[in-house]
């Protein structure tokens, strides 16, 4: 196996119009210009070991020094950055919720699914490496980085933004609420409290603001502003680190 595996992806190189889009998630469309059978030739190139099937249309382009590796995978955030960009283009999708805090290096450990914010509703898609759930929204009205990963170069949110986005959507991706309280925790000590409240004013995010300061109470300075008062916010399942009284930030039990 290694020895034609090696005769193979050496024999069989990727079109130039594969590896010049700039994104190493590729769809059998994309080599419609070079193959008369694009899904046959992928099957090829898969078994050659220069592509890795990662969800049904979607094929990743191992890194150079990983097409020898039979056992490479790539993280979830790649995967979902790279079909982001690749059906929707770079400046229109972004690393989101559970997966900015992952380019961020908040939560150390790997979650096997993956959020990002697109121009259009569509369902999960399941990939090799876990669900990736899109969120429908214009990344032109949320606050983005520069984010990399082995698969892309695009964008992912911003620390305060992410921290908004957790305390407004934390069941997205299906990840369990206490992660995404931890999560928040960690966050909490890195953002500008004011920018967290900044985002959350513009954006109409005042439940959001209310479970962020409830969830990370003891972790901010007092100087942080407190959540405007209005009906009350339910808890979604998060934690506060102090075990805060929710009532006193406006939040009840789910």
């Amino acid at each position: 196996m290694g020895y034609n595996h090696y005769i193979m992806s050496h024999a069989t190189p990727l079109p130039p119009a594969l590896t010049a889009k700039g994104v190493r998630i590729v769809r059998p469309r994309d080599g419609a210009d070079t193959y008369y059978n694009p899904t046959a030739n992928f099957r090829r190139l898969v078994e050659a070991g220069l592509l890795i099937r990662v969800a049904r249309g979607y094929y990743a382009i191992p890194p150079r020094d990983a097409v020898s590796s039979t056992g490479w995978r790539p993280t979830p955030e790649a995967v979902a950055l790279g079909i982001g960009i690749a059906d929707y283009g770079r400046d229109s999708v972004a690393l989101s919720g559970i997966s900015a805090a992952r380019v961020l290096g908040v939560l150390p450990r790997a979650i096997a699914a993956a959020v990002i914010s697109a121009p259009v509703r569509r369902p999960r898609v399941n990939t090799i490496v876990g669900p990736v759930e899109f969120w429908h929204r214009d990344i032109a009205d949320v606050e983005t980085r520069k984010a990399r990963t082995e698969l892309a170069t695009g964008w992912s949110t911003t620390a305060p933004q992410t921290l908004v986005d957790l305390a407004d959507r934390p069941s997205l991706a299906g990840v369990d609420p206490s992660t995404v309280s931890e999560t928040m925790w960690d966050l909490a000590p890195r953002v500008d409290w004011t920018e967290v409240h900044r985002i959350s004013e513009k954006r109409r995010r005042r439940a959001a603001y209310a479970r962020a300061v409830w969830v990370c109470a003891g972790l901010v300075a007092d100087a942080v502003p407190p959540p405007r008062r209005g009906r009350p916010v339910p808890a979604k399942g998060l934690q506060s680190w102090s075990k805060a009284d929710p009532s006193v930030f406006g939040i009840s039990n789910d």
